[in-house]
């Protein structure tokens, strides 16, 4: 390593080094566009952190006191994780082309959260917000997308990434190609309801697009629409039918995934429409349907009913 250290924060490391990493992430190893603004935004944590230190100063308790100062202030286990893993990946990439001797993030893990499974939303709440009455094209892109949501399981970042040129070469098929994690292609089915609430929207889409763009789903300046955008709008949608839950995009997968498996009780083939790599990530959707299942037995079965 030179004798230089490696420059901190404050005398623009931002400028030098975090626009290589990012590329680094996009271009290299592949990462979706939103993980990479989740990587920006756990990085300004370390650069806040940092202050003045030199990066190549930092040392294995350095980092410990960083991650003990943000658990103090109520970050959960599960985002000091990737939190972790993100300035683990900097560091990596630091010693890989910058000269830095070591990486003071290896062997540590952050604190253990009390497991969560992923909030679904009851059959009748899914069909109460994908029913939207909807007239005007912003109100018909928003049914379509809150439809292929449901219908497919997909992610966010793989719906605003698709090309209306592709989507309309899958449609007949009843199928949509998505790219996932990794830069991963997968063929999802569409349900007929999805197809037709894509079909009306497509109708319409030239009234909000640019000539030149590309995107299926687009926003208010004709361009390709933002994953913030549709977070919003799917909030907004859900008060304004009625659904108590917390709505967002990622609900509609795990409500997908949940209903999909009580109807058939095939992993393996939820796996693969989620697009997981592994089938142990698909098995959280086993405990939620465990919990239906529950309820259905505790509703019905003479023995488990519970005294007045």
């Amino acid at each position: 390593m030179s004798e230089e250290p490696v420059i901190s924060p404050a005398q623009g490391l931002e400028q030098k080094y975090l626009q290589g990493y990012l590329a680094w992430l996009q271009y290299e190893k592949q990462y979706a566009a939103l993980t990479v603004e989740n990587y920006v935004r756990d990085l300004k944590h370390l650069f806040d952190l940092v202050a003045d230190k030199p990066l190549d100063s930092l040392k294995v308790q350095h980092i410990r006191r960083f991650i003990a100062q943000l658990h103090s202030k109520g970050l959960s286990g599960r985002s000091l994780s990737r939190m972790l893993s993100a300035w683990r990946g900097f560091f990596t990439y630091l010693m890989r082309d910058h000269g830095l001797t070591s990486n003071p993030c290896v062997g540590l893990r952050a604190p253990k959260s009390p497991g969560m499974l992923p909030q679904a939303l009851s059959p009748d709440e899914s069909q109460r917000l994908v029913s939207l009455e909807a007239e005007t094209p912003d109100e018909l892109r928003d049914k379509a997308m809150y439809e292929l949501f449901y219908s497919s399981g997909l992610r966010l970042s793989e719906l605003v990434s698709l090309d209306l040129q592709a989507v309309n070469a899958d449609l007949g098929a009843g199928e949509v190609r998505v790219t996932g994690k990794g830069s991963k292609s997968r063929i999802v089915p569409v349900g007929s309801f999805a197809i037709s609430a894509l079909k009306s929207w497509i109708a319409v889409r030239d009234q909000l697009a640019c000539k030149d763009e590309p995107a299926l789903f687009v926003g208010q300046r004709g361009r390709r629409i933002s994953p913030r955008v549709v977070q919003l709008d799917m909030k907004k949608w859900g008060l304004r039918q009625g659904v108590s839950s917390n709505v967002h995009p990622h609900v509609l997968r795990h409500s997908f995934a949940t209903h999909v498996l009580q109807s058939s009780g095939d992993l393996r083939a939820v796996q693969e429409m989620l697009g997981h790599a592994s089938i142990s990530t698909t098995q959280v959707y086993t405990h939620l349907d465990f919990q239906y299942l529950s309820k259905i037995y505790d509703a019905a079965h003479p023995r488990a009913r519970k005294k007045p």
